[in-house]
């Protein structure tokens, strides 16, 4: 098969397609023939050689989500049958034309999808479900407060949390990404590179707050996030671009009975993410099946054009999701 492999850590031009042996999925995997992958900040980490991959995964072919028909099912299967499709979440090795996943980890992709929006879901679905709503416990009448509003994650959040009844809040660094934020849904978006967003919070919370926070920033937002957070409020961590040293005032967190918590996907056992994608198709896939929820893709690349599409991912300039077509 072909797979976009790194052949060295280091820029985008590290990509490089070129073929490798097809996997063989265990028995409790599926083989699924790749119609398209999805492009994350992970797989950039990856990369340039600063998150290495978990036991099991590939080691130097990334990608996190794919969407495709099923090839091959292992002797345990019970829930697909060949020529299934399907999205899935992936440990690693979705930049190829043929990648296994655990069964658990796969949603059938609903007939009003391309393939192309399939391959677009995974990461962010399975991330954010797991982040706002099991770990962040967001309930309908609460508000959410979702830094980087126009990447995968932000308008997944959006469009997520709005649908099951929450007020979203979001910041985006140019004033076109917060248009977008709004069209798409969010009470108000909040240009960073404009405004202190804990002081924009407080104006349009009228003083109250949020109750949930999901950053990927960490840094210099932390003591604003701490701020930001109504009495109860809860900050759940799922990256920390900004950096991970903070100071925090720990008499903030104690005043406001405040909630800190964080967590990584990747590293977590097929178990855990089977039982978020029965989630997911119970709670999110009918509104995805009906047009409530819509998957937005920003560009599509040919799988030999990896390297642009890391580019792009790493310049910011995109919205939504970034997605790899083989």
């Amino acid at each position: 098969m072909k797979a976009v492999v790194i052949s060295k850590p280091g820029a985008p031009d590290v990509l490089q397609l070129t073929d490798r042996p097809q996997p063989v999925p265990l028995s409790h995997e599926v083989l699924i023939k790749v119609s398209a992958a999805g492009i994350n900040r992970p797989d950039v980490f990856q990369r340039k050689g600063n998150y290495p991959p978990p036991k099991g995964a590939p080691q130097d072919i990334p990608g996190l989500e794919v969407a495709g028909t099923i090839e091959a099912v292992g002797d345990n299967v019970t829930q697909w049958k060949p020529g299934d499709r399907v999205c899935a979440l992936v440990i690693g090795g979705g930049y190829a034309e043929y990648c296994t996943a655990p069964e658990g980890s796969c949603l059938r992709v609903p007939k009003n999808l391309t393939m192309v929006e399939a391959a677009s879901i995974p990461e962010t679905f399975f991330t954010v479900w797991s982040n706002v709503f099991d770990r962040g416990h967001l309930k309908p009448g609460e508000s959410l407060l979702v830094h980087g509003g126009s990447s995968g994650i932000g308008v997944t959040a959006i469009q997520m949390a709005k649908a099951l009844g929450s007020t979203v809040y979001v910041t985006a660094g140019s004033d076109d990404k917060c248009r977008f934020c709004e069209q798409l849904g969010a009470a108000k978006a909040i240009n960073y590179k404009q405004q202190n967003f804990a002081e924009a919070i407080h104006q349009v919370t009228e003083g109250k707050g949020v109750d949930v926070i999901l950053d990927m920033i960490g840094g210099d937002y932390t003591p604003l996030n701490l701020q930001a957070l109504a009495n109860e409020g809860r900050l759940v961590m799922i990256n920390s671009m900004n950096g991970k040293d903070v100071q925090v005032d720990l008499s903030v967190v104690m005043r406001k009975r405040l909630n800190i918590t964080g967590s990584m996907l990747r590293s977590r056992d097929v178990e855990f993410k089977a039982a978020i994608a029965k989630q997911l198709k119970e709670h999110i896939w009918p509104l995805l099946a009906d047009g409530q929820i819509k998957p937005v893709v920003h560009q599509v690349f040919a799988a030999s054009a990896a390297a642009q599409a890391h580019e792009l991912m790493e310049s910011s300039e995109h919205i939504g999701k970034i997605v790899l077509e083989f």
